[in-house]
C-alpha cells in the first residue's frame, strides 16, 4: 500500500470507530453490558489502528496544508483547532475508561468507569466524525 492511500484509510477507520461507538451507546442503554463490552473493544482496537496508520503517514509525508480560501478556510481552522487537542486527549481518556470497565467487571461497582465515560464518549465521538470532516476537507 502507499502511504499516500492513507488518509483515506484513516478516514475509514475514523468513521469505523464512530459508528462503533454509537452502537456501544445504544448497547449500554439496552442494558447489553457483553455486547456492550465487545463493541467498545472494537472501537478501541479500530483506533489503535487508526493512531498507527495517522502516525506513519505523517511520517513519511509531513504537515499537509490547506489551500481553499474564504468563508470555508475559517470552517476548516475552526474543527481543525477543536478536534487537534480534544485527539491528543482521546488515548488516555479511552485507556483510563477502558481500564475502569474492566477492573469493574471483577467489582461489579461500574460508578467509577460510567463517571469517565460520560465525559470520553461525546470527545472520542467529535473527534472520530471531525476527522473524517478534517480529511474531506483536506482531500
Amino acid at each position: 500500500m502507499d502511504v499516500h492511500e492513507l488518509p483515506a484509510v484513516n478516514a475509514i477507520l475514523n468513521g469505523t470507530a464512530a459508528i462503533l461507538l454509537v452502537r456501544g451507546y445504544f448497547l449500554i442503554r439496552a442494558r447489553k453490558r457483553n455486547q456492550h463490552k465487545k463493541t467498545m473493544i472494537a472501537a478501541f482496537s479500530v483506533s489503535v489502528v487508526f493512531l498507527v496508520s495517522y502516525l506513519i503517514y505523517h511520517a513519511n509525508s509531513g504537515i499537509v496544508y490547506y489551500h481553499k480560501t474564504g468563508f470555508i478556510r475559517y470552517v476548516y481552522f475552526a474543527i481543525l483547532y477543536t478536534h487537534t487537542p480534544l485527539a491528543a486527549a482521546v488515548p488516555v481518556l479511552a485507556i483510563i475508561t477502558l481500564r475502569r470497565a474492566l477492573k469493574a467487571e471483577k467489582t461489579g461497582d461500574f460508578s467509577r468507569h460510567r463517571r469517565i465515560a460520560r465525559w470520553t464518549l461525546p470527545i472520542w465521538l467529535y473527534v472520530s466524525v471531525t476527522g473524517v470532516v478534517v480529511y474531506l476537507m483536506l482531500y
